[in-house]
Formats: C-alpha cells, structure tokens, sequence
C-alpha cells in the first residue's frame, strides 16, 4: 500500500462544482472556494497555506459590520485581527504538525477543476422544493401584517419601549 499522499497508478478524479468529490486534502467546502482551493494546491501552494485559506471564510465582513454597529469600530477591528491571526496560526500549525508526522500530501499535483454545468439530480428537486417552501413563508409572513410593528420597535432605542 503506498504511503499517504504517495503516487499511484490511479488517474486523478475531475473536481465538480456541484458534486462532493475528492478534492484539496482538507478541504470541506463547496462550490467555487474548493475550486480556487485546488488552483491553489495545484500552482504549488503549501498544505497549510490551502487551509489558511479554506479557513479564512471565518471572516465574514457582514457580520464584522453589525459588530462594529454594536461594539464599536474598535472593537470590530480587533475582532478582525483576532480572527485573521488565528487563521493564519492555524494554517502554519496544521502545516507544521502536518509536516512532522508526515502526513502531508507530496508527490504530483494534478487535481482538475471541471465545470460541470447545469444537471437535474436531487440537488435541484430540493432546491425547488424548499424555494417553494420559503415562498409559503414569505406569503404567510406578508398576510400576517409582516412584523413591521416588530420591526420598527428593534429600531427605536431601548429607553423607548
């Protein structure tokens, strides 16, 4: 049995878009991130670089912004710098830890990204289905007066209620 990550006589498999495949070791997210993941792992970048920047979805601006909204901008950016220290820490300490106990992947890169384009499968049925679902929910929400008596209360100040 060849060591882990050692070359064999397998071709690679294609990485879909859509589809779970085996992909960047490490990588569990979908879509385009595991795409540019595997550009990535192929163009040369280290094992713990790739999870640096899977691991960097933790850094979501949206949320940094009702941080700042509610704790200040000071406290948003140290948050910020908080999460992007430990992302980058995280990824050189798997890379290391990885590297010392040799389960680092090495031999030939060759991962393929395919785009595999549009295809009717289970995916898309539930899809529709809980697109319909929350449509149900949206039309119930509306026929119920919305919440916009909720909604105009978040937005008054506390002493006002």
């Amino acid at each position: 049995m060849p060591a882990l990550g050692a070359p064999h006589d397998a071709a690679p498999l294609p990485i879909r878009r859509h589809a779970p495949a085996q992909t960047v070791p490490g990588s569990e997210q979908g879509g385009l991130r595991r795409s540019e993941a595997t550009v990535l792992w192929n163009g040369g970048i280290s094992f713990g670089g790739v999870l640096a920047f899977i691991f960097a979805d933790l850094i979501i601006l949206p949320i940094l912004n009702i941080y700042r909204k509610y704790y200040g901008r000071r406290m948003a950016l140290f948050l910020l710098a908080t999460l992007y220290a430990a992302v980058a820490a995280a990824g050189l300490i798997v890379d290391l830890i990885f590297k010392v106990v040799g389960l680092e992947p090495t031999g030939p890169r060759h991962a393929k990204v395919t785009d595999a384009g549009v295809a009717w499968n289970y995916t898309t049925v539930l899809n529709i289905v809980f697109l319909l679902f929350a449509a149900v929910l949206v039309v119930r929400y509306f026929r119920n007066g919305g919440g916009l008596a909720m909604l105009r209360m978040m937005n008054e100040p506390i002493s006002e209620h």
